[in-house]
């Protein structure tokens, strides 16, 4: 068959999967930047207030006390494996957006990869980050009781699950609707309605001791969303520019059969 001027082959999975790494590790690297800056002074706050009670702890009861062990990796340690946990963590969530791209492309109605693209990223955001979020805010170091993290671990994965499919209910409600407001109007209320259940079936969990600063752990909430927002945001931005400048190829002329 001819090949016609301007047209373009669709790019195969190994493509879109390496552009997905590469703007996954960009994400990454960024998130942790951000991370560094507004999230480390934070957690170096809760530590210091965790030590400080244990050390008042230790002085008040001398007998029962343990000796402190050391961490297994310094506080720099981490502080510098920050950009490699980020790095690798947006890389591996730039593998994942590519291959939900590769499977759901077809699925989305829309004729640009960039709106795909942004849409799928936006849509991870939502159902990946903020849903949990706003069930379960993240908390310091200096918080949480040890016995309780298996309950707290499998509500996180359920509230994680509850977030996808609050963004599958939406998507399949808004395409039952004919006109756009009424879409969006349904779009919202299917995704509401998944997340109203979820919320009230799952238990609440508040460790925070009343001691605790209360601006200091909003603060370290509010870097820990800024940390994800900056990781799906650049990672949708920079997949779909990759995306659409990876689809675009020069005119070629008619080549006859």
């Amino acid at each position: 068959m001819p090949l016609s001027a301007g047209s373009k082959a669709p790019a195969t999975f190994g493509a879109l999967l390496l552009r997905g790494l590469l703007a996954g590790l960009i994400a990454g690297l960024l998130a942790g930047t951000f991370a560094f800056f507004f999230g480390e002074p934070k957690v170096d706050a809760a530590i210091s207030i965790e030590e400080a009670a244990s050390a008042a702890q230790a002085a008040a009861e001398p007998q029962t006390s343990a000796a402190e062990e050391e961490p297994l990796v310094s506080r720099d340690g981490q502080k510098g494996g920050l950009f490699l946990a980020t790095g690798l963590y947006g890389i591996a969530l730039g593998g994942i957006l590519a291959t939900a791209y590769t499977l759901l492309r077809r699925r989305l109605r829309t004729p640009s990869d960039t709106r795909a693209a942004l849409g799928l990223a936006g849509a991870a955001l939502l159902g990946v980050v903020l849903v949990p979020y706003v069930k379960y805010p993240p908390n310091p170091p200096a918080v949480g009781d040890p016995d309780t993290i298996n309950q707290r671990t499998i509500s996180y994965l359920a509230i994680l699950v509850i977030g996808l499919v609050a963004v599958w209910a939406a998507v399949v409600a808004q395409r039952t609707q004919p006109t756009e407001w009424r879409r969006a109007a349904a779009a919202v209320v299917g995704f509401l309605v998944v997340v109203v259940v979820g919320y009230a079936l799952l238990p609440n969990i508040n460790e925070v001791p009343a001691t605790f600063p209360p601006d200091l752990l909003w603060s370290f909430r509010l870097a820990s969303l800024g940390t994800q927002t900056v990781m799906w945001t650049v990672l949708g931005i920079g997949f779909a520019a990759l995306v659409s400048t990876g689809s675009r190829e020069p005119a070629r002329e008619a080549v006859p059969a």
